[in-house]
């Protein structure tokens, strides 16, 4: 589950990958991991321990930050980097190399009630990540017992709205520009044919 992997130390600190810098070639490159996980990731796991260090976020766990945040003027710094923080590690374990086969039984059949079909499912993510205007994310999600398919711009997240979320997809473009410059649709299609992790969707359905 993606909170053991997260919350399990104070202050917090930045998981390893869950695999090789190069693991994601030819679909996402070593040199973009680089950036976006040792620069992007990185800085907001530094910030986001500047911004609670001595205050009453200190010792809570990641998810709680976000929640007690979000919405709040006062505290949009500590919300942006907390929740850029868990949007990030949730994306890493979102793709897998050689990803992007059928998902398992259980998460095949929540689809198919869902959206009809795989390829539908994938149409839809498609859509929320290439029209998300700007900066942002496109989910997975457990509604209630129901999945959908979601979009947040910026560092928001579906974990403010009562939904769990079971994958992502990052359209910030500091996550494609390096390998696809302005074709984001190119980037995402890669993603959902070649990267997705269909198994950790699973687990989070648990």
């Amino acid at each position: 589950m993606i909170d053991n992997k997260i919350e399990s130390a104070f202050p917090h600190v930045l998981p390893s990958l869950p695999y090789a810098d190069n693991a994601l070639d030819p679909v996402i490159s070593a040199k973009t991991i680089g950036f976006h996980y040792g620069k992007h990731h990185k800085g907001y796991f530094d910030n986001l321990n500047k911004l609670i260090a001595g205050t009453e976020f200190a010792d809570l766990p990641l998810k709680k930050i976000i929640t007690k945040t979000a919405g709040k003027a006062d505290k949009t710094a500590i919300f942006n980097n907390a929740a850029q923080t868990w949007n990030h590690t949730f994306f890493w374990h979102s793709l897998r190399p050689k990803g992007g086969s059928e998902p398992s039984a259980v998460l095949k059949q929540k689809i198919e009630a869902a959206f009809g079909a795989l390829d539908a499912c994938k149409k839809e993510l498609t859509t929320a990540a290439t029209t998300q205007f700007g900066s942002g994310w496109a989910w997975l999600v457990l509604d209630g017992d129901t999945l959908k398919v979601v979009k947040t711009g910026n560092a928001d997240s579906p974990l403010t709205q009562g939904m769990k979320p079971l994958l992502t997809i990052d359209v910030w473009e500091h996550a494609y520009y390096l390998d696809y410059q302005n074709r984001r649709a190119d980037y995402v299609t890669a993603v959902l044919d070649n990267l997705i992790n269909w198994s950790f969707a699973a687990d989070n359905l648990k």
